[in-house]
């Protein structure tokens, strides 16, 4: 029972320093766990989609489909922000939104830093 509590107080203290280093030593967690890749150039900015088979699909009801990547920013000490994507329905003739998808999270890649 002794060894379990020691193994649960090491487990404990080496997170502890861990999370004190990354978030007091600038530069720590990027050099170890890399960098977010850059986010696209046309963000937050619609897009028809005419060509993939859910945009032919909508054609066929009469809806056109536009999607757009957002970035939400992040509040907090180690806030990122997330990236989503957002998909709305238009009517033809009116241009209206009829409906609108749940945001779904896009996954950013982390990339290595090189230090030379």
């Amino acid at each position: 029972m002794f060894y379990v509590f020691l193994a649960v107080v090491s487990v404990l203290g080496v997170g502890v320093y861990l999370v004190f280093i990354f978030k007091l030593v600038p530069g720590a967690a990027e050099e170890r766990l890399g960098v977010l890749e850059p986010l696209p150039d046309d963000i937050n900015q619609w897009h028809r989609d005419e060509d993939s088979a859910l945009g032919k699909a909508a054609l066929a009801r009469q809806l056109r489909r536009e999607e757009r990547l957002y970035f939400e920013e992040g509040k907090g000490l180690m806030a990122q922000g997330r990236l989503v994507r957002q998909v709305r329905y238009r009517n033809l003739t009116s241009n209206a939104i009829e409906e609108v998808e749940p945001d779904q999270p896009v996954k950013r890649k982390r990339i290595k830093v090189e230090r030379g």
